[in-house]
């Protein structure tokens, strides 16, 4: 099995970070330094069935379904992830840590089989990773420590 793990540390608070990673509103800000997914139908609640949609590729929707797992607020996300078009379920994990600095954010994607999964971890991985050291940190300088968009800002993460 492959799977896609990621560390970052950001000096912002664990509150701040938990509203920007479920936040429905701003997700896509931090998402657009990938595919751009916005979700829809996304709560934080065990049982929700929701979706990631972005702008469709050549031999792909654009379209991720999901279900809430688990939820430990403000510790503790995890759902699953299934291609619309079908195909093996994979589960992603978001745990966020308090740190004498800020936050450490880990981002866990488990569960690709054989080779295909190799390499679907690898493209996946290599999306994320600019997601998280680019997109969100982007987006968590322009929050007030609610966690709310500051007044006249407008995060625009490197594209």
């Amino acid at each position: 099995m492959s799977a896609i793990h990621i560390v970052c540390d950001y000096p912002h608070s664990p509150t701040k970070v938990w509203r920007a990673v479920t936040d429905p509103a701003l997700i896509p800000l931090w998402t657009a330094t990938g595919a751009g997914a916005r979700p829809e139908g996304f709560a934080t609640t065990i049982g929700t069935e929701f979706r990631f949609i972005a702008k469709p590729k050549p031999g792909w929707s654009g379209i991720v379904d999901c279900v809430v797992l688990d939820v430990d607020e403000p510790r503790l996300l995890r759902y699953s992830w299934t291609d619309h078009g079908g195909g093996e379920t994979t589960e992603v994990t978001y745990r966020i840590e308090p740190q004498a600095t800020g936050t450490r954010f880990t981002y866990d994607h488990a569960g690709f089989a054989g080779t295909g999964g190799f390499f679907m971890a690898q493209i996946l991985g290599h999306v994320r990773r600019k997601m998280l050291r680019v997109g969100l940190p982007a987006v968590l300088n322009d929050l007030d420590e609610a966690g709310r968009l500051r007044p006249g800002s407008s995060p625009k993460p490197g594209i």
